[in-house]
């Protein structure tokens, strides 16, 4: 498999790392084209119930551990912002194309929809595969119907894809077309190279944020950082390397 490299320039002070693709990134927050930028932000969490996120870390189960820290940051949202979540990977299916299409919107976005979001997670037990393109299609698809500014991703996930497919060549594709979709991608408590690279591009070429949380800790901080919003502005050129 390629390995993946960015080439950046770097409008304000910050490093980001390497990833690879022959297209641009584009920067939301610049582009006025295909949205109402006086609409507010629609926030929609991709949460991953795979089965690997019953696997134990630091004395508990990753998914307590997500859930736990969920519980934290919910109450911190505006109760102005409209939110959502979308869940995969919680159910197992007959056949590896039925685990593969498990993603489901489990809380519509709606204003002061953190509520919805807590009581769906506490009903959702991890069981399947982690089918993280097909999430991503559904939710651009299908979640954020009829909403009008930005849209933004937060998907946690602690693998890489493993139905076939490509979060990374899917958005790459993505910014051909729209421009009003950020993602950030929190990496919990991944190893392999590929499959974070994989996600660090899926995050960086839609001007999104991407997070190595290998414990708790920065679980917490990941999700923190991208509830807060805060972007950066970069200019940056992606080149086949």
């Amino acid at each position: 498999m390629k390995k993946l490299f960015l080439i950046l320039s770097i409008i304000t002070i910050i490093s980001l790392p390497a990833i690879c693709s022959q297209y641009e990134i584009h920067s939301p927050q610049k582009y006025s084209g295909g949205f109402n930028t006086s609409e507010k932000e629609r926030i929609l969490f991709i949460m991953d119930f795979s089965n690997s996120m019953t696997e134990p870390l630091e004395g508990s189960r990753k998914v307590d551990l997500m859930l736990k820290t969920m519980k934290e940051i919910l109450p911190k949202i505006n109760p102005d912002t409209w939110v959502g979540l979308r869940i995969y990977g919680h159910k197992m299916g007959f056949t590896p194309m039925e685990a593969c299409r498990a993603s489901t919107l489990a809380s519509p976005i709606m204003k002061s929809g953190s509520e919805g979001i807590e009581q769906a997670l506490l009903k959702t037990k991890p069981r399947g595969m982690t089918p993280i393109t097909y999430s991503l299609k559904q939710a651009i698809k299908y979640d954020f119907m009829g909403f009008k500014g930005k849209k933004h991703i937060i998907l946690l996930t602690d693998g890489g894809e493993n139905c076939d497919e490509s979060p990374c060549k899917f958005v790459m594709n993505l910014i051909r077309v729209r421009r009003d979709v950020t993602i950030d991608v929190i990496a919990f408590n991944i190893k392999d190279s590929d499959d974070l690279e994989q996600l660090e591009c899926t995050a960086l070429v839609t001007s999104g944020k991407f997070y190595n949380a290998q414990t708790a800790a920065e679980l917490m901080n990941g999700f923190n950082k991208s509830i807060e919003g805060a972007r950066k502005n970069v200019e940056a050129k992606i080149i086949m390397h």
